[in-house]
């Protein structure tokens, strides 16, 4: 499912921290090392079936699919790079039963061909879902975390269900393949030539236009089939939305309109919301079909939220990681993204910052590790010694055109953890806003690891005296509480609440 572009936060890379002393970055170039805030979700080719769905007792380890064609063999070997690249398996029964069940629901909508299902829940606070040729199926906890009611998976599910069915995987792999080739070919043949550039960009434009297409294409035939399954066929447009004001939640005040990239592969989430509910139109008013909310909230009571513990953990604007003992702060206004392999923050006037660790040998000098090559453009002349939180540290600067950086490494046993500030050239900002968040790393106390627990998606029962306010002030480890509660509930502005519902919050219980 496409949700657009979204700052410090990406829905279709795995976020997962691997600082360890196994882990070595590579070379950083000081004029991208930042520029890692904004990341793309997206759908990729899914695919579903009905009456040969067998749900997976195990889905972390689909071994083998009913049609052993070349397509499904192909699948397969793509599996184990997919849980690698989205942490993993998230193993729990009860959600495994409850999409199956929606799954097999979905299967006997007569326009389905014969195909079999292989379910795998990824270990990712991302919000994504897609399928593989074969019948090898893939939904994020974030999605599920996010959704609201078994119609709304039924929406997601049979979205990708569809791209399988209409072979639009296919379709795309041959006219990016087309694509690329003919880009090839005007950068190395053809050199600075204006015409063949600008036919070059065409073909993008309308590989684009292809790929959107197949969107809009894959959502009309989703609705009609959870439409004809039984389900609110306007869950479909309520969870687009939900997942436009999710992404809209993480932007960075600022940030770009990611409707305004014209080439990227996804229609606006407005025009989609709106072509859903007119698909919906087909079955009734709103108020038809089944929901089956208090199901679902009851299948996914308990699942994760954000982080795992051996990624560390974002705590509104802190990071804190058990297992390193390390933790930090950023500013007001700044938002936190625990992504792979680094964390990484954005903030206004275009401010951004990266954090991440490597092994050094203790008897390299700091100083000399900073000019030791894997960072572009240091100034030799401002490396200097300091301390930080009686940590050893050394500290400098960097430059690129457009970029002025600070450079800070703290020394913890034979880790070295590096926070890199940037700001714009122009930017009169960087010294404070690198001095608040270098100044807040620490080491955490013992007790201070052993109280931090992962957080949770519960649900509760609303009482005679809970309000939207009070549910939402119970939540812990997550900023903006009210503006949150609301948007994992559906709740639009002015929603209350009623004794006697069912609500999400977020904690650590």
């Amino acid at each position: 499912m496409e949700i657009g572009r979204i700052s410090a936060l990406s829905h279709c890379s795995v976020r997962s921290l691997r600082i360890s002393r196994e882990v070595r970055f590579g070379r950083l170039r000081a004029g991208s090392a930042l520029l890692l805030v904004t990341l793309l979700a997206g759908c990729q080719t899914l695919d579903l079936n009905e009456k040969n769905f067998v749900p997976s007792s195990n889905p972390v380890t689909v071994d083998t699919v009913t049609r052993g064609d070349r397509l499904a063999g192909l699948a397969k070997r793509q599996h184990p790079k997919i849980l690698k690249t989205y942490g993993g398996e998230y193993s729990d029964p009860k959600l495994e039963r409850m999409l199956a069940r929606v799954v097999g629901k979905l299967t006997l909508d007569p326009d389905n061909p014969e195909q079999s299902y292989r379910i795998t829940i990824l270990d990712s606070p991302n919000i994504n879902a897609f399928a593989l040729p074969g019948g090898y199926l893939y939904v994020t906890r974030g999605l599920l975390a996010l959704a609201n009611d078994s119609a709304e998976i039924a929406a997601v599910l049979a979205h990708e269900m569809a791209h399988v069915t209409a072979n639009h995987g296919l379709e795309r792999q041959r006219r990016e393949a087309e694509a690329n080739l003919a880009t090839r070919v005007v950068d190395e043949v053809l050199g600075s030539n204006g015409t063949a550039r600008a036919a070059a960009v065409r073909g993008k434009l309308r590989l684009a236009q292809f790929s959107r297409n197949q969107e809009l294409e894959a959502d009309s035939v989703g609705i009609r089939s959870i439409g004809r399954a039984g389900y609110d066929p306007y869950a479909a447009a309520r969870f687009l939305r939900s997942m436009d004001q999710y992404q809209s939640f993480h932007n960075v005040s600022g940030s770009s309109d990611a409707s305004l990239d014209f080439l990227a592969s996804h229609p606006n989430a407005p025009r989609r919301i709106e072509l859903a509910q007119r698909h919906a139109r087909n079955f009734g008013p709103p108020g038809s079909g089944l929901k089956e909310r208090e199901q679902y909230l009851a299948g996914i009571d308990g699942i994760l939220f954000g982080d795992k513990p051996s990624q560390g953990y974002v705590r509104e604007r802190s990071f804190l990681h058990p297992g390193l003992g390390v933790a930090f702060t950023v500013p007001n206004g700044f938002v936190l993204d625990n992504s792979s392999g680094e964390v990484v923050a954005a903030g206004p006037g275009n401010l951004a910052f990266r954090f991440d660790g490597t092994t050094v040998d203790t008897g390299t000098q700091l100083t000399d590790y900073l000019g030791s090559g894997w960072l572009d453009g240091l100034d030799p002349s401002s490396v200097r010694v300091t301390t930080i939180n009686g940590l050893p540290a050394a500290r400098g600067r960097a430059y690129s055109s457009d970029w002025q950086f600070d450079v800070t490494v703290v020394r913890v046993g034979e880790q070295v953890y590096r926070l890199l500030t940037g700001a714009p050239r122009d930017s009169s900002q960087l010294d404070a806003v690198a001095n608040e968040i270098t100044s807040s790393f620490r080491m955490m106390s013992q007790s201070e690891v052993a109280d931090l627990k992962p957080l949770r998606v519960r649900v509760v029962n609303v009482g005679p005296g809970d309000t939207v306010a009070t549910l939402a002030s119970q939540m812990v480890g997550v900023e903006r509480k009210l503006e949150l509660f609301r948007l994992i509930n559906t709740l639009g502005p002015g929603a209350t609440l009623t004794a006697g519902e069912k609500a999400k919050i977020i904690t650590d219980r």
